[in-house]
């Protein structure tokens, strides 16, 4: 959980919100099928009662207030440009970040994790 302090109090951003919100704006990219659960995502499904395409699955962020990291998974579309849809996602993801909260975002990284062919 990230928390800051302005002049009209303390301000708290969990990491689910802002999974959400990362994922919620990766997804609607062009290009993008799906996101795709990272390892420990992939375990502790196994042991969780969560639907599948929840808005938070692939996304960590580390970091604190002053910047973050975000690592994004996905699962593309065949025959995209995989090049335009990393920068497509690393621009929408760094905008919704730093214009809804307010926290730098210092990197985002995409990695591919498959190939939609239908």
């Amino acid at each position: 959980m990230i928390a800051y302090e302005t002049r009209i109090g303390t301000i708290h951003v969990s990491n689910a919100y802002l999974a959400k919100l990362i994922g919620y704006a990766a997804s609607s990219c062009y290009g993008v099928a799906g996101m795709v659960p990272y390892h420990k995502q992939r375990v502790s499904d196994l042991f969780s009662r969560r639907k599948d395409g929840a808005a938070d699955q692939g996304i960590r962020v580390t970091g604190d207030i002053h910047s973050i990291q975000v690592e994004v998974h996905i699962l593309v579309s065949y025959g995209v440009n995989i090049n335009a849809i990393a920068k497509s996602i690393v621009h929408k993801v760094k905008y919704t970040v730093e214009e809804t909260t307010g926290i730098t975002v210092d990197k985002v990284t995409v990695r591919v994790d498959g190939i939609k062919t239908e």
